[in-house]
């Protein structure tokens, strides 16, 4: 949106049916500079925001601002048969819409800057109606010329509101693209200096910890309603997704979820179908992202619509790291049963894993695998016939819980 020229305004088609001589005019305009002073000094009194704003030399500005847009009102008063009336409105108008603007760099609302509209209006009108009763203007003309005035400031609080909410939304784009720059350097792995001068340009804070969420995209805005409002998002442009689920996931990189904060951090993500990488230096939180990353492609187990704690499955999380050296561990480890029938050495593979985390505690054993215990016995010898002294060898008995502390991966058959 920009400023509008003041062609169609209601004060230029208005100024059409107003009849202010020249002397009325003329000495309106002498009185201008008292107008735009005791303009001024009311809205640095009555309106707290403005009270140091307007002092010294920017207290002088904005009185020649004053003075110039009455000067353009005036000039339209008295010069309306022109065939463009709105000439003398565009530059009072485009300074209005200007200043909207540049309160809002300034950091004032715009709740203060209608107030001093407001104050300006009452002050600016007693003083410009004194004045043409003195020059005698007649009572339908004054009444004209009042409804003229305060049309006028409406319009000039209406330029500026639109220059200031202009700013502040393209100040909030110009912060969102900073911030999904910094996301997705962030998610890269750029180094400390750059990703500081990235933060700093974003005007983002960086807090001690940063934790990666990997969840669904549609599960975003809501995530975002209850977390930590310097949660870091990213949608698109993720790397690491290429030709997999990119299109549908997003991450959020969530602040100091760390400690006695995870749990609060985990709760808020219930129902998203999340998972949360460990929480690590800011800089660092590619390593988090990475973990929640291979963590939802592995679909861990966890209870229905709790977000998923990598910081739970670092055992399944490091026995998956490489694929392929595990299936390799495997195979060496259990070609002992390589001579049986392969539902044999299933069971057999399956007992013994069972065996080895419940350190030999037959009942324990039978419970998790849901046979009798003179079962697993049977299954055990059978095994033990397999495997000889090996399994009194720590080295064996190591590569054996590596190679079974995870269920056999399905087979591509």
């Amino acid at each position: 949106m920009t400023e509008s020229d003041g062609s169609n305004s209601q004060t230029a088609r208005g100024a059409v049916e107003l009849e202010l001589d020249a002397a009325t005019t003329e000495l309106l305009r002498s009185r201008l500079p008292s107008v735009a002073h005791d303009t001024v000094r009311a809205i640095t009194v009555e309106v707290p925001a403005y009270a140091d704003a307007f002092g010294g030399r920017m207290g002088d500005t904005i009185e020649s601002a004053v003075q110039l847009a009455l000067a353009g009102f005036l000039k339209l008063a008295g010069t309306a048969h022109r065939t463009d009336p709105g000439t003398p409105l565009a530059p009072a108008l485009g300074g209005a819409y200007e200043l909207g603007r540049g309160e809002a760099r300034s950091g004032r609302s715009m709740d203060a800057l209608l107030s001093a509209y407001r104050v300006g209006a009452r002050v600016s009108w007693r003083e410009l109606s004194d004045t043409a009763v003195e020059a005698g203007l007649p009572a339908g003309t004054l009444a004209k010329f009042a409804e003229l005035v305060f049309a006028y400031i409406d319009e000039l609080s209406a330029a500026s509101a639109a220059g200031h909410a202009d700013e502040l939304a393209t100040t909030g784009r110009v912060r969102e693209r900073y911030l999904q720059r910094l996301t997705l350097s962030l998610l890269q792995g750029e180094s400390g200096d750059r990703l500081h001068t990235r933060a700093d340009r974003a005007g983002w804070e960086p807090p001690r910890t940063l934790a990666a969420a990997v969840l669904p995209a549609a599960h975003v805005a809501r995530a975002l309603g209850v977390l930590d409002p310097r949660t870091l998002r990213a949608e698109e442009g993720i790397p690491d997704l290429a030709g997999q689920d990119g299109a549908e996931v997003a991450v959020l990189l969530v602040p100091d979820a760390s400690g006695a904060a995870r749990a609060a951090v985990l709760a808020k993500l219930r129902g998203h179908e999340a998972c949360l990488g460990p929480a690590t230096p800011w800089t660092d939180v590619r390593t988090s992202y990475l973990r929640a990353l291979r963590a939802r492609r592995m679909e861990l187990v966890t209870p229905p619509a709790e977000a998923l704690d990598t910081e739970r499955h670092l055992a399944s999380l490091v026995l998956a790291a490489d694929p392929a050296a595990l299936a390799d561990l495997r195979a060496d480890v259990l070609a002992p049963l390589d001579e049986l029938r392969p539902s044999t050495a299933e069971r057999l593979a399956e007992t013994l894993r069972e065996w080895l985390l419940h350190q030999g505690r037959r009942e324990e054993v039978a419970r998790a695998l849901h046979v009798h215990p003179q079962t697993v016995r049977y299954r055990m010898s059978q095994v033990r016939s397999a495997y000889g002294e090996r399994l009194e060898d720590p080295e064996v008995v190591l590569a054996l819980i590596l190679a079974l502390g995870r269920p056999a991966p399905p087979s591509d058959g």
